[in-house]
């Protein structure tokens, strides 16, 4: 008798805790942690007043940070809607190219500007 077990795949969506998700949970924790550490160090070495206000700036400061970069996306790519196009530089040999494919380039390549 074969004995089989389903296997739990979880729920295929990103972990979600205060509102951040998946990997900006870690960089939320790591803007608290590094803003508490820096806020210690400069209350121990300048001020007490001075570092609590470090601190306090640094972390509400990355937690906003954070904040933004997720309305970005859980993966953030770069969505640019510029038309790139690259010269065709002709030498010796024109023969050599096949001139429909040349006429069909210079056809896409009519009347879109080009953007800087």
């Amino acid at each position: 008798m074969i004995r089989t077990f389903e296997v739990y795949k979880g729920l295929q969506k990103p972990l979600i805790y205060k509102g951040f998700k998946g990997k900006y949970i870690f960089w939320g924790l790591g803007f608290l942690v590094g803003g508490l550490a820096l806020g210690a160090i400069v209350s121990s070495t300048i001020n007490t007043y001075l570092g609590a206000l470090v601190g306090i700036s640094s972390v509400v400061g990355g937690i906003i940070y954070t904040a933004s970069r997720q309305k970005d996306g859980l993966y953030n790519k770069p969505r640019n809607k510029n038309i790139y196009t690259s010269p065709i530089t002709l030498q010796r040999g024109l023969s050599n190219i096949n001139r429909s494919k040349l006429m069909l380039l210079n056809f896409l390549n009519h009347g879109k500007k080009e953007s800087v």
